[in-house]
């Protein structure tokens, strides 16, 4: 499932609001052991384990979006929207803190 996440940042500061956003979400959620390895400068592969199953995707920095895909076994997917919710309120917030100039 691809999610898109609009943003309005240059590219490096984009990258600084994922990467601080998936540090927020890993800190509040360690039990799904989530990863993020950036692969370029603006891709990087995500993982998440749920329930002893290893799910993965990746992040990819865009000049006007971050998008995120992973790949959900059918089991799990309604828990996907919820996952993918949790993690876009994170990057809104690091957004917001880019605008006003808070790191």
């Amino acid at each position: 499932m691809k999610h898109v996440i609009q943003h309005d940042l240059d590219m490096p500061t984009a990258k600084r609001v994922a990467d601080r956003a998936f540090a927020e979400y890993k800190g509040r959620f360690p039990d799904y052991h989530p990863s993020l390895t950036w692969v370029n400068e603006h891709r990087a592969d995500v993982a998440f384990n749920a329930k002893g199953i290893k799910l993965s995707g990746s992040m990819q920095i865009e000049a006007t979006a971050i998008v995120l895909e992973l790949d959900v076994p059918f089991l799990f997917r309604p828990f996907q929207k919820i996952a993918l919710d949790v993690i876009e309120r994170e990057v809104r917030v690091w957004i917001d803190k880019a605008h006003a100039g808070e790191f």
